[in-house]
C-alpha cells in the first residue's frame, strides 16, 4: 500500500537527490555559501515540497498541475546549479552525470503525472 507522497517514485528520487546534494554541498567553498550552495539546496528541496503540495491538492486538476509544474521547474533549476557546480570544479563529471540523469528521470515522471492525473488520484478533471 502506498504511503502518501513518500510512496511516489518521483518523490523518492527527488528526496534522495536533495540529500545527496546537501552532502556534496557541504564541501563547496565558503564564498559560495549565499549563491550556489544555498540555491542548489533550496531548489532541490523545493522539488520535494512542491511534489508534496501537488499530492495534497489532487482534489482539483488546476491546483495539482500548478504544483507539479512548479516542482518540475525546480528540478530544472537544480540541473542548472549542478552544471555550475561541475564547471566550477566542485563536483566531478561522474557525480554530475549521475545527478543530472536522476533529475532528468524526475522530469519525465512529472510529465507522466501531468499527462495522467487520474492515475494519481486527481478527483476532478474538469479544469476547476
Amino acid at each position: 500500500m502506498q504511503k502518501g507522497v513518500e510512496g511516489l517514485k518521483v518523490f523518492e528520487l527527488a528526496y534522495e537527490g536533495a540529500m545527496q546534494i546537501f552532502a556534496l554541498s557541504k564541501n563547496f567553498p565558503v564564498e559560495e555559501k549565499y549563491s550556489l550552495t544555498d540555491q542548489i539546496r533550496r531548489s532541490s528541496r523545493s522539488v520535494c515540497t512542491n511534489t508534496a503540495e501537488a499530492y495534497r491538492k489532487r482534489r482539483y486538476l488546476k491546483h495539482y498541475l500548478s504544483k507539479l509544474t512548479d516542482a518540475d521547474g525546480e528540478a530544472s533549476e537544480t540541473s542548472v546549479w549542478l552544471r555550475f557546480a561541475k564547471d566550477c570544479g566542485y563536483i566531478s563529471p561522474e557525480i554530475f552525470e549521475q545527478l543530472s540523469s536522476r533529475y532528468g528521470d524526475v522530469g519525465k515522471l512529472f510529465g507522466y503525472m501531468m499527462d495522467h492525473p487520474d492515475k494519481f488520484g486527481v478527483l476532478c478533471t474538469d479544469n476547476s
